[in-house]
């Protein structure tokens, strides 16, 4: 690789990717600790590596060091990243934040697949605040709201209590599962008839999900809830996931629950002929309480997080 001075240049997010692969000796663990794919993590240094003009790091075998460049480049990073810590640290105490613990709650999808990469991002500005989150269905979240349980919580319908104020954060489809071998696994599309032909798993209920599901039908085809062979009620997402893929049923299910699955070619998804199955995720709070510091920082977090819809309260 041809030696670049010129171009010498990184951020301190591939500086804290390039830290934790030195100091871990492993991608997939730094990704793990990053809260990256062990691609992404092979993407970042690979475009470090092309910045600075020069191999930062051996493979050797399962191991992964430094060289000598290398680590050069790590005894300087160690220091910009301490400078960053230790600059989020004095802001946040001149903000009256330096410490604290946030109880949020999440229903299946979002507490499963969107929460935990964004709660490592708020904790990237925020290292001193632990955050439990709590995974339960929609209407379990909603009571431990109500109750005081979790000072938030980010469920996939919206309730009708009034003592709860929404944030409309992020958009989610709903798909047909199948399996890779289900003789419909080659279409793009289903008729809405066609799914009492098969057994269905269903969500359990008070499920986001099977909610959402039931409202469209009992809209657009009510006597077609009738009409399909429940065979199994599941209380999560992943169980429904292993239901379909060893052929107990088809079911629906989150286009994002069931990203990995796809790409790796274990389930196929399908739409629905005529009916556009989407929602929203919306963030739950009771508005008869006072957020704490640390909840109210989560609270502006998520919000700056969603996806430009308006936020009503």
């Amino acid at each position: 690789m041809k030696t670049r001075f010129s171009s010498i240049d990184f951020d301190l997010r591939q500086l804290e990717i390039f830290r934790k692969v030195v100091e871990l000796e492993s991608f997939s663990k730094a990704g793990r600790a990053v809260y990256l794919a062990q691609a992404s993590v092979s993407e970042r240094i690979a475009t470090l590596e092309n910045m600075v003009g020069v191999k930062l790091l051996d493979r050797l075998g399962r191991k992964v060091v430094p060289n000598r460049a290398g680590e050069l480049l790590y005894k300087h990073a160690v220091l910009l990243l301490d400078m960053k810590r230790t600059a989020c640290l004095e802001m946040q105490e001149y903000l009256g934040l330096r410490r604290g613990e946030i109880l949020m709650g999440g229903s299946t999808i979002p507490g499963s697949f969107i929460l935990p990469k964004l709660i490592g991002r708020f904790r990237e500005s925020y290292p001193l605040v632990t955050v439990t989150l709590m995974i339960a269905d929609t209407s379990e979240i909603e009571r431990r709201v109500l109750d005081g349980e979790v000072e938030i919580g980010v469920i996939g319908s919206k309730s009708a209590n009034r003592n709860l104020g929404h944030n409309d954060l992020w958009k989610d489809c709903l798909v047909l599962a199948v399996p890779a071998n289900h003789r419909w696994a080659g279409r793009t599309h289903v008729s809405i008839d066609e799914l009492s032909e098969e057994p269905f798993i269903f969500r359990e209920v008070g499920s986001g999900t099977q909610k959402i599901f039931e409202d469209i039908l009992l809209e657009s085809r009510p006597k077609i809830l009738d009409a399909l062979q429940p065979v199994a009620r599941f209380g999560s997402s992943t169980a429904v996931k292993e239901g379909v893929k060893a052929g107990l049923g088809i079911s629906i299910l989150s286009e994002r629950a069931l990203e990995t699955e796809v790409e790796a070619g274990a389930l196929k998804v399908l739409e629905i002929e005529g009916i556009r199955m989407a929602r929203r995720f919306f963030l739950i709070r009771d508005k008869r309480r006072i957020a704490s510091p640390a909840c109210k920082a989560m609270l502006d977090f998520l919000i700056a997080e969603a996806d430009g819809k308006s936020l009503s309260s």
